[in-house]
């Protein structure tokens, strides 16, 4: 079974947990994936229904628990591989944010520019139901009318990137 990094408060590593075993003191890693094109669209992904955090919402283009042996870094890449069939990336490193919500958490974000057509990319689609670009004036409107089909911090993601 894979196993997930628990951190302090501070993000120090703690220990270690097989995944579906967390508890609401724990704290994780998740590393994620915030890709637009030269057009200024953001290609967001909507998470598979069968996905324990958020089913069927609507996030960045890629996502993951950072896993035990892995780096943020490392995580990101694998999962850009996995999620979206994308190979040999070399994403900024963005900011760091800690969510306290239902799930705590720290995020690693990454930024990269593709300019690629929605047929480019291979979908894993046990993790993955269907991926868009986004004009971010459309994705304004949709998120005020809408807000449940967004994990819940996309409004805050929409306005620091």
């Amino acid at each position: 079974m894979e196993r997930i990094i628990i951190v302090d408060k501070n993000d120090n590593v703690v220990g270690h947990k097989d995944r579906g075993t967390l508890n609401e003191e724990d704290i994780y890693r998740v590393s994620a994936l915030w890709i637009t094109n030269s057009k200024k669209e953001i290609l967001l992904a909507r998470r598979h229904k069968n996905k324990s955090h958020h089913p069927r919402r609507w996030g960045p283009a890629v996502a993951g628990t950072v896993d035990e042996g892995e780096s943020y870094k490392e995580n990101i890449i694998k999962e850009a591989e996995e999620e979206l069939g994308l190979k040999n990336i070399d994403p900024a490193i963005g900011l760091k944010r800690e969510a306290k919500e239902k799930y705590h958490h720290f995020t690693q974000w990454y930024t990269m520019v593709l300019d690629e057509d929605i047929s480019y990319f291979k979908i894993q689609e046990d993790e993955v139901e269907e991926i868009k670009w986004w004009a971010k004036e459309d994705l304004k409107t949709e998120l005020e009318a809408h807000p449940e089909n967004f994990l819940p911090q996309m409004k805050y993601y929409l306005d620091i990137f």
